[in-house]
């Protein structure tokens, strides 16, 4: 699979040869021997050292984005996933040690304490943190990791029913859970509920594989617990486990009792006794659903024109996605689930993915990965690759804010009471993802924390954070549905630990969004800056 076509050239390198085969081993050691035998001397020596180093990063991160981007895109195609399992499996295990070996010789140069502090103090914190961390060990484990986490995505793309007459994915049955057709949505979530049920013992057997791995990266690293070790490999220096806890404390006080009011609120006016799953979409008002588009050319055209009214560049920016095939959006079987934006690092250039079933959310999906592509493009100058990646506390901002500044123009896409139905509806959606945000945060806490758990009691763990954070919705006759719920996030199989930082960056963002609201010229302009 070709990713992007008729793309600018990429950035000029400085040690990679330009036509070198850069999932052939034999090619590479030759760079990382290079970069070994420079002992600069002086901070200008370094920093030159630094953009040699940077530059065999770069070619080796784009390699691997387009590797994982063709997975992603066709999980059923088995070229696209051995070319990927080759790099995860003799490129990445090769370089690992490598990559150490440079960051301890960075450490212990004098020269390296001569660097501007202003300039490079992140980038020090970060060499540091990870030399303390690695162990060579780890290596072939983290390389089995990602092994499983293909299984997941290979599993979960392949999910399909047939309904309706159709044989159709997962994400594509979410049309027909706000149909005022009550019998219908429950036919269709109930379908659902029972398609992921079918691979639950799968999922689990992924799962408990995974814990066993992490497990034993930890007791390597010498950390108390895989908490302790995630938190430090994500670099989480300005806050721990006390001010998550802290964050779930507050959800439960202040955002949960909203969000069941809101839920008390669509039961009285759906008139149901109890609320059900499958009624959490629908209109309360027996409304049509939204719409906004049915193809996903209407989507980014309609997204292109949102993005420029809250600023051309931003418009600018989608249209060329699509002009240079950047954009892989319609949900299809044999796609991963989930949405995210992938960065060609030579090109400096971002690669959006999704699941577009023509609802409202794909278009905020959508809005979304944007945000994360301007905050890209804004970052494109930048020299380092390291300084181009904000952490994703931070890089979550930009793309929550601009779902929110995007939201100003839903006219794009609907008449003026529709827009202001789906304002409203992401409006609550924001109150139920902070909650959602809490649950999945809490259950990775308790998960690894509890080392040698039962899958019983992975499940009751998640149903008591379900009964703290969750909706006042009525799962009678589905609570094997209820109790392996989390099995749909895919964040917990493949990202550990990354989850809490959308629900800091939604709090920033809201912010941002006030800001915009108040002055748009100067809100903008202190987004972009922060940017």
């Amino acid at each position: 699979m070709t990713i992007g076509k008729n793309l600018p050239p990429p950035f000029p390198r400085r040690i990679v040869p330009n036509k070198a085969d850069l999932g052939d081993w034999s090619q590479l050691e030759p760079l990382f021997d290079l970069l070994d035998r420079a002992a600069p001397a002086t901070a200008s020596a370094m920093e030159e050292w630094l953009l040699d180093w940077n530059d065999l990063a770069a070619a080796l991160a784009e390699e691997g984005s387009r590797r994982y981007v063709a997975m992603t895109c066709h999980t059923d195609d088995p070229a696209c996933e051995k070319r990927f399992l080759h790099f995860i499996e003799e490129i990445e295990p090769r370089a690992k040690p490598r990559w150490q070996k440079l960051r301890t010789q960075y450490a212990a140069l004098p020269a390296g304490r001569d660097l501007p502090r202003p300039r490079y103090f992140v980038l020090d914190r970060s060499i540091r943190n990870e030399v303390e961390l690695f162990r060579p060990e780890n290596v072939p484990l983290e390389k089995e990791e990602e092994k499983l986490c293909v299984e997941y995505q290979k599993l979960t793309g392949a999910m399909t029913v047939t309904f309706d007459g159709k044989e159709r994915t997962l994400q594509q049955m979410a049309k027909y859970y706000d149909l005022i057709d009550r019998p219908l949505r429950r036919s269709a979530w109930g379908l659902v509920a029972s398609r992921r049920l079918q691979d639950r013992q799968q999922l689990d057997d992924i799962f408990d594989r995974l814990l066993k791995l992490r497990q034993t990266q930890t007791q390597n690293a010498g950390c108390d617990d895989y908490r302790a070790y995630a938190f430090r490999r994500n670099e989480r220096f300005d806050y721990g486990v006390k001010e998550c806890e802290q964050f779930h404390a507050a959800v439960e006080k202040v955002v949960v009792p909203l969000h069941r009011r809101i839920q008390a609120r669509r039961k009285k006016t759906l008139d149901l006794q109890p609320l059900r799953p499958w009624d959490l979409s629908v209109d309360p008002q027996g409304r049509p659903p939204l719409r906004p588009f049915q193809k996903a050319g209407q989507l980014v055209k309609g997204c292109t024109e949102i993005l420029s009214r809250v600023h051309p560049e931003f418009g600018s920016l989608l249209a060329f996605l699509r002009q240079h095939s950047l954009l892989d959006l319609e949900s299809r079987k044999g796609k991963a689930p989930g949405g995210y934006q992938a960065v060609l690092s030579e090109h400096r250039l971002p690669f959006i993915f999704m699941n577009a079933v023509g609802l409202q959310g794909d278009v905020s999906t959508l809005l979304h990965e944007a945000g994360h592509s301007v905050h890209s493009m804004e970052c494109r100058q930048e020299p380092l690759l390291w300084y181009r990646q904000a952490g994703p506390e931070f890089a979550e901002v930009a793309s929550m804010s601009m779902e929110h500044l995007g939201s100003d123009f839903y006219e794009v896409f609907y008449h003026a009471e529709e827009a202001k139905r789906a304002r409203v509806k992401e409006v609550e959606e924001d109150i139920w993802l902070l909650c959602w945000i809490a649950t999945v945060d809490a259950f990775q806490h308790w998960i690894y924390t509890h080392p040698g758990h039962r899958v019983e009691e992975r499940q009751a763990a998640w149903l008591e954070l379900h009964r703290r954070f969750g909706g006042i919705e009525d799962y009678s006759g589905y609570e094997d549905a209820l109790k392996n719920g989390w099995h749909r996030q895919l964040h917990i199989f493949l990202y550990p630990f990354y989850y809490i930082e959308y629900g800091i960056a939604l709090l920033g963002a809201l912010q941002v969004w006030q800001a915009v609201q108040k002055d748009k010229a100067a809100g903008l302009a202190a987004f972009r800056r922060g940017l």
